[in-house]
């Protein structure tokens, strides 16, 4: 596919940067900084929250109820 970009400074230095370390065109550069890009994509850890049991002994699946519990409902 053959197509018209305008580069940032910051990427058009990085494709300067790949092409002096190697024998490769401007194509070819831009082509291996965005498999790169997209390879960083993959390979990103998923989020994993890090929990405690709190030892709690009401439900607090609901927040209002949960609220009226500890703090009374003159709190509102």
């Amino acid at each position: 596919m053959r197509t018209t970009i305008e580069l940032d400074d910051d990427t058009a230095a990085a494709v300067r940067r790949l092409r002096s370390e190697g024998k490769r065109g401007a194509s070819e550069a831009v082509n291996e900084l965005i498999r790169r890009g997209m390879l960083a994509e993959q390979t990103q850890a998923p989020f994993v929250p890090i929990t405690h049991r709190l030892g709690l002994k009401i439900d607090v699946s609901n927040v209002a109820d949960a609220l009226d519990l500890l703090e009374g409902p003159d709190a509102r």
